[in-house]
């Protein structure tokens, strides 16, 4: 009898081990990798060699941005004069490194801007600026920053996100 329950115990096992399995299949898709789609069209690639694949239009080497493309570039256009740390194009962050001023050289900037969206608008972008001062002794301490900051790069990196939404739509 012991004989006959551990058979039978083996075969349970067995069958709900495939049924798990089978049901784990079913999850996927049989359309091969996915990547983040966009809903504007023409704003969802960049040139990235190497990175996911290609884009369904056919054009050979794009790859699938998780953003806006158009608020992408324009975020690394309007942050060009800081170097850079960070940029993820598909979580959407980019991170510039201290930037100082040659004008003010006791005071630096860093800039931390989050896409939060795929399509082109106002809310789908978050910016945070840090300041800090010099010491006097080689040291920094952080600083406040003017509240309009923010909302002044938030504005330049729309304004430049529009030219070129514009810009691809016209030409």
């Amino acid at each position: 009898m012991a004989f006959a329950r551990r058979s039978w115990m083996r075969v349970a096992s067995v069958g709900v081990l495939a049924l798990g399995l089978v049901g784990v299949a079913a999850c996927g898709s049989t359309g091969g990798a996915r990547t983040f789609q966009t809903q504007e069209e023409g704003g969802a690639s960049l040139r990235l060699p190497g990175f996911g694949r290609a884009a369904p239009r056919g054009d050979a080497g794009r790859s699938q941005l998780g953003v806006n493309g158009y608020l992408w570039r324009a975020t690394l256009d309007t942050l060009s004069f800081m170097p850079l740390a960070s940029a993820d194009p598909y979580g959407g962050v980019v991170i510039t490194d201290w930037y100082v001023n040659p004008e003010k050289p006791d005071e630096r900037f860093k800039a931390t801007v989050y896409i939060l969206d795929t399509r082109l608008r106002a809310d789908g972008l978050n910016v945070s600026v840090f300041k800090q001062v010099s010491d006097g002794a080689g040291g920094w301490t952080d600083a406040p920053t003017a509240a309009q900051t923010e909302t002044d790069i938030e504005n330049a990196i729309l304004t430049r996100a529009r030219q070129l939404h514009l810009a691809n739509v016209s030409g």
